[in-house]
């Protein structure tokens, strides 16, 4: 199968390199420390390119493009490294588009494109069995809406959103609000990761939502869930791929220049198997991520295909990260050196939206079994 890329996403892919390359680089050391976790003033320019819209059409400010779009544009993000809420704004934006009301679409779509509002899914839920203390869950009918109370865990960028999408089981089926972040006993708190994309505890203490809050119907969560998921996992794969993709290319460059034994340690069978290795797993990645996003923009069923992209690259996240690391040796883990932030955040990629299991599960169902 052939990926050409067409003039127009050509264009997109030399903008999106020369910003990356002029204004992120760098970036993930800098806003680490930080307690927003990513840089305002970059997401707005970031914004101004229309990467948060590419899906979305344009009359909601969108660029109306494909999901393969999107994957390219995810995939030189992950070269970067580029931090901030841009997997999860997407896939509100493309949830809202999808099941959200006209009002809702209108009020907030067109915020969203342009970096001015940001939206976070809210969907993990505390395990009990696993000691994690949480607020019972409660959704009540009232007047006008519903009171909601729960928690959700590792909602990313949770702290900075200005609306939270929560899925919710009511005694009519599930269902999800899009709820603004400053309501009256909503509190957000962000999590120590291993990563820096900053995971948010969100509880909500009887937290009273209009009827206007509802996306889609009661009911319908279930599928809405099943589409963030599917969504997200396509997004993580393309931006693992870029991530991937960058250190190979600093394991090359080190092999290149490291001398032991008298001698350049590109030039040894172990680590030129290892680089090879590298490459290999990555192509494949790519591939199946690059598969699965045709798919989709053909309008053809594509779960299967998402999810053993995700599997794949889960996988690969965690055996290209940890030989660069070695390769690199010391180097690998110093402060000083990018490859333990890509090593980092490849860790936290590798689990979201469902590790390699979570899929090999949903194509063994696709399968039949």
């Amino acid at each position: 199968m052939e990926f050409d890329l067409s003039e127009l996403q050509r264009i997109t892919l030399r903008s999106a390199k020369t910003f990356l390359e002029k204004e992120v680089k760098g970036l993930a050391r800098e806003v680490e420390t930080t307690s927003e976790g990513y840089a305002p003033d970059k997401w707005k320019k970031m914004s101004q390119l229309g990467w948060l819209g590419v899906v979305l059409p344009e009359d909601y400010g969108g660029i109306d493009g494909t999901f393969l779009d999107l994957v390219l544009i995810l995939e030189e993000a992950g070269k970067a490294l580029f931090p901030g809420p841009l997997i999860p704004a997407i896939l509100s934006g493309l949830c809202l588009h999808r099941y959200g009301k006209n009002s809702q679409k209108k009020e907030i779509l067109p915020g969203l494109v342009k970096g001015e509002i940001i939206v976070s899914p809210a969907t993990f839920r505390p395990d009990d069995r696993l000691g994690e203390k949480s607020i019972p869950e409660e959704v009540k009918k009232a007047k006008g809406g519903f009171t909601i109370s729960g928690t959700r865990l590792y909602v990313p960028f949770g702290h900075v959103a200005d609306r939270i999408l929560w899925s919710a089981q009511t005694d009519r089926g599930s269902a999800f609000f899009l709820i603004p972040r400053d309501s009256a006993g909503l509190r957000a708190l962000a999590l120590d990761a291993i990563g820096f994309d900053k995971p948010c505890e969100v509880s909500l203490d009887k937290v009273l939502v209009s009827e206007e809050c509802l996306v889609g119907s009661v009911g319908s969560g279930e599928e809405i869930l099943e589409n963030l998921r599917m969504w997200g996992a396509l997004s993580e794969s393309a931006y693992i791929v870029g991530m991937l993709e960058q250190v190979l290319a600093m394991s090359v460059d080190y092999a290149k220049e490291r001398v032991q034994f008298g001698k350049k340690i590109g030039s040894f069978q172990a680590i030129q198997h290892q680089c090879a290795d590298m490459a290999r797993d990555i192509d494949q990645a790519k591939f199946l991520t690059y598969h699965a996003a045709s798919r989709l923009d053909e309008g053809l069923p594509a779960h299967k295909e998402i999810s053993m992209a995700k599997a794949f690259a889960s996988d690969a996240s965690r055996r290209v990260s940890l030989l660069g690391v070695k390769i690199l040796g010391g180097m690998g883990v110093s402060q000083e050196h990018d490859m333990q932030l890509y090593f980092r955040r490849a860790k936290s990629a590798e689990i979201a939206y469902g590790d390699a299991d979570f899929h090999r599960e949903v194509v063994a169902g696709q399968l039949g079994l």
